[in-house]
């Protein structure tokens, strides 16, 4: 699964950038298109919020994957469901109940996620998967686009793979920072399910052409993996 980042897309043509990597005559399109909300205070930065993601509801048909690096999840994050987000994570770092605020999501019609920093270690966690349907793991400090991928949260990518398979979990496994196509087969190869790109796919002028590279490079190193 492919999931262009709109932080790297043009903020004043929002949904023609979404447009451009939707379906065509030639592929079916991306997956999910994922949302970065920021309060600048959870992280040191400010992007946009649920009455942006509400329009873009209204120009797209592609699922909404809304990250949200916000504080106080259990208050905001439940609206973004309400409001047709398909899939909405919110940071294990930013609550101290996060069963309450996956369950209050699920709730409102959407699927929870929950995003774990780069330092933030994934045993405590472990025990709750079941209440979550995508685990995203950051492979860069949530906050900024364009940063360098951490190949080290692999390890935690394998960790994550194994205690789905033992387990049956249907669980998504989502990764997010430096994904491009040097870091991507790496991240395929661990075990990821869903790749968040940034300026990967919209650093050029043929997203559409991008995604499908990314797509090929995941697909191969997956099976090659297996």
């Amino acid at each position: 699964m492919i999931a262009p980042s709109i932080l790297s897309a043009d903020f004043a043509n929002l949904a023609s950038e979404i447009a451009a990597v939707g379906p065509s005559d030639v592929d079916p399109g991306v997956d999910w298109v994922h949302v970065d909300v920021m309060d600048n205070h959870f992280v040191p930065n400010l992007t946009l919020g649920l009455p942006v993601v509400e329009s873009l509801l209204k120009a797209t048909d592609i699922p909404l994957d809304c990250h949200l690096m916000i504080t106080d999840p259990g208050r905001w994050a439940p609206p973004y469901a309400e409001a047709g987000a398909y899939n909405v994570s919110f940071h294990a770092e930013a609550t101290d109940d996060p069963v309450s605020v996956a369950r209050d999501i699920r709730a409102a019609g959407g699927r929870a996620g929950l995003g774990i920093k780069p330092g933030t270690a994934l045993a405590p966690y472990l025990e709750i998967l079941p209440e979550f349907d995508t685990l995203l793991i950051m492979s860069v400090e949530p906050g900024f686009g364009g940063q360098t991928f951490m190949p080290e949260v692999l390890g935690k990518v394998r960790e994550l793979r194994k205690v789905i398979d033992a387990e049956q979990l249907t669980l998504i496994v989502e990764i997010d920072g430096g994904i491009h196509n040097g870091t991507i087969e790496e991240a395929a190869e661990a075990g990821v399910d869903c790749f968040v790109a940034g300026s990967a796919v919209y650093g050029g002028d043929d997203p559409a052409a991008r995604v499908a590279e990314l797509r090929r490079l995941a697909a191969a190193a997956s099976s090659a993996g297996v």
